[in-house]
């Protein structure tokens, strides 16, 4: 039998059941919120996709503030890696300023002077210098007889700087009397265009053994260089002076591999006289156009040969250094008569090799 609440008394608390779930809605909740609040935390420390980047610390005062903003880092950068004790900081590579540009580049020479020694090479060289499209090599390199063994680009090093409308030139005279020059510039191009200054040989020898002298004053006399026996003209064509001047000898090696008409021989003579009308020709061979004309020539009376007037780029005239222009030892007429002699056969054969009639008899 059941029994009933007395009259006037409140009804009975509510069931353990109902109360034990309504605590795990409370847990819940409050985790819930708990989570939520961490999160945002979070995002606002480390910067998430919408929210500007925070700082880690926080700082209670202004002062502390400072402090934390010059030592905290952003959230998840790792900081910079410190080097080993007694081991010195890597150092920074100084980045070199910006240059004006170097125009144009290095080539291998268009065409070469070849030839002769004492024969007005240099003229030639500084008077094709002058003209706005050729570059040429100052000092002689010697590559193709005394140091070809440096390879073409030591060679190509050496040279100027060229546009592409511009000739890149050099001068070493000593390749035409060297016997494996041909074959090696061949090799370098078989385009090369070849010039050379031949000179009436006997004072082209005068020349020659006159700047010797000057270096070394104790040699032998020219006579007694110039002949094995002079008393029956035998000529010592050992002798570098006497060789040199045997052009025709010389040329039958360069035509072994360059055609006449990559060859261009400018007279010695005609240079001194009508440097123009050499030069002339010069620049119809190297096919550009004539520009140093006779307004940039004048006689230097002193010096006994033509000089460049001063150019754009210069306000002094450029003349041959002190070593050009030496007055000739003299030598016994007999002994000049003899080496006409000796050359003239090689000399009939040169005109008739080139077809030029260079009028040294």
């Amino acid at each position: 039998m059941a029994h009933r609440a007395p009259s006037g008394r409140a009804p009975a608390a509510a069931p353990a059941p109902s109360r034990r779930l309504a605590r795990r809605v409370l847990v819940l909740f409050t985790l819930s919120l708990s989570c939520s609040y961490l999160c945002y935390s979070l995002l606002c420390c480390c910067g998430g996709p919408a929210a500007p980047r925070a700082r880690c610390a926080p700082a209670r005062t202004a002062a502390a503030a400072k402090k934390l903003l010059q030592k905290s880092r952003p959230c998840g950068r790792p900081p910079p890696a410190e080097p080993p004790p007694g081991s010195a900081a890597p150092a920074r590579r100084p980045r070199e300023p910006p240059g004006p540009a170097r125009p144009g580049a290095k080539r291998l020479p268009q065409a070469i002077v070849v030839g002769v020694k004492k024969g007005g090479t240099r003229a030639v060289l500084e008077f094709i210098r002058a003209h706005p499209e050729v570059r040429a090599l100052g000092t002689e390199p010697h590559f193709f007889d005394r140091n070809y063994d440096r390879g073409l680009e030591w060679y190509r090093s050496l040279m100027p700087r060229t546009l592409d409308s511009q000739i890149t030139v050099e001068k070493t005279p000593s390749y035409f009397v060297t016997k494996e020059a041909p074959r090696r510039i061949f090799n370098m191009s078989r385009d090369t265009k070849l010039i050379v200054v031949v000179r009436n040989p006997v004072t082209r020898a005068i020349s020659d053994y006159t700047q010797t002298l000057s270096k070394k004053p104790d040699i032998p006399t020219f006579e007694g260089l110039s002949f094995r026996n002079r008393s029956l003209g035998l000529v010592d064509t050992s002798w570098n002076a006497i060789r040199i001047g045997m052009y025709a000898v010389h040329l039958e090696s360069w035509l072994q591999y360059f055609p006449l008409s990559q060859i261009h021989f400018v007279s010695g003579e005609k240079l001194i006289t009508d440097p123009a009308g050499e030069m002339g020709k010069v620049q119809d061979f190297l096919g550009i156009k004539r520009v140093i004309t006779d307004k940039h020539f004048y006689f230097n009376k002193t010096k006994g040969f033509p000089c460049l007037k001063k150019s754009e780029s210069s306000s002094l005239p450029r003349c041959l250094g002190k070593s050009k222009g030496r007055t000739h030892v003299q030598i016994d007429p007999e002994v000049i008569e003899q080496l006409r002699d000796f050359y003239r056969p090689y000399n009939i054969k040169f005109y008739e090799t080139v077809g030029q009639d260079f009028r040294w008899e």
